[in-house]
């Protein structure tokens, strides 16, 4: 077999993943015209041509009004659906996914309505699977951190009643004069209610080692998001190993942050025995999800089967699944190695 059939066939964790920014330009078109929402297109064509950006925060300009056209329970849940459709395509067994409630609500949508949406999607593909392929599927809700602490405080009291939904909590956005210690009360607070803990940090932005000191050291996170600058300090980089981290990288958005996809640090710390393992973060406006991921670094850094099947055990490894699950997974991709 060829590599994108093997990469497709080996089971993988995505654990990097904006529900929000799966929304493909057709599926955006679909929900404008059911909520009666002039976006000033008309075509997916159009819509298509709106997704350019070359930077953080050019992407994010165009990646908050385009959610304008999600304002129904079955709009979020038709997005998480299909997301997931396109995940098992690529041999997605384990789905952590972000989604962000102030986003929404910050124009007038009840956190009852996204949460509903989502968490329906994801009680479905738990119980029967997505197009009769297993997968298991979780919430991680995310705080926007260029809105204040107390925005933040705010969207984890109106999470509790639903706390039965959400595995844990993460900090995502703008992260420019935006340290992590901004929100240390927050996320003490999401652990005492039980929750799981991670963090963006986002690669080559002024102060990226600072703000993964903060996450491991004053945080104590339980994951990194992106993180790869941590190659920067050698001391944190056996820190995360030794507490058996995940870094869940993503090299194709990489490539549109800097122009850099960060192959080489992302190889190094692999090699390095670090849990970092490969995303899509915002497909629908970055092209490409996760197989297509693995595929690009592989072409990039000249990877084969064996490193492909590594970086697919430790997205497992890097999962909040039990230990249960997580073997049964890591059996399967020596199974497919196998054959």
């Amino acid at each position: 077999m060829d590599l994108a059939a093997l990469v497709r066939r080996l089971p993988k964790a995505e654990l990097h993943l904006h529900l929000e920014g799966t929304l493909e330009p057709d599926l955006k078109l679909a929900l404008a015209q059911r909520n009666g929402i002039d976006i000033g297109q008309s075509t997916v064509e159009e819509v298509r041509a709106t997704y350019q950006f070359d930077s953080l925060a050019s992407f994010l300009a165009v990646y908050y009004p385009a959610m304008e056209v999600l304002q129904t329970e079955q709009d979020f849940y038709d997005l998480a659906m299909a997301y997931l459709r396109r995940a098992v395509a690529d041999g997605v067994r384990r789905a952590e996914m972000f989604f962000d409630p102030q986003a929404h609500t910050s124009r007038g949508v009840p956190f009852s309505t996204v949460i509903e949406g989502y968490s329906r999607a994801v009680a479905e593909a738990n119980l029967a699977g997505v197009d009769g392929q297993p997968i298991s599927a979780a919430l991680i809700m995310c705080f926007l951190r260029d809105h204040s602490a107390e925005s933040a405080a705010e969207t984890l009291t109106a999470a509790i009643p639903y706390q039965d939904r959400i595995l844990g909590v993460g900090l995502d956005s703008d992260e420019r004069d935006q340290p992590p210690a901004k929100f240390a009360e927050t996320f003490a607070k999401a652990r005492e209610l039980g929750f799981k803990l991670t963090m963006h940090c986002d690669i080559d932005q002024p102060g990226s080692i600072d703000n993964i000191r903060q996450v491991l050291e004053m945080i104590k996170v339980d994951r990194i998001d992106h993180g790869t600058n941590i190659v920067e300090d050698a001391a944190l980089v056996e820190l995360v190993r030794d507490r058996g981290l995940g870094l869940t990288c993503c090299p194709i958005s990489n490539s549109f942050v800097t122009d850099d996809m960060k192959a080489t640090e992302i190889v190094d710390l692999l090699g390095r025995g670090v849990r970092v393992c490969l995303n899509s973060d915002d497909p629908a406006y970055f092209g490409g999800y996760v197989a297509d991921n693995y595929l690009a670094l592989a072409q990039q850094a000249d990877l084969g089967p064996e490193e492909m099947a590594q970086l697919a055990r430790k997205s497992i490894e890097a999962s909040w699944l039990g230990d249960a699950e997580k073997a049964a997974l890591l059996s399967e991709i020596d199974e497919v190695m196998q054959a």
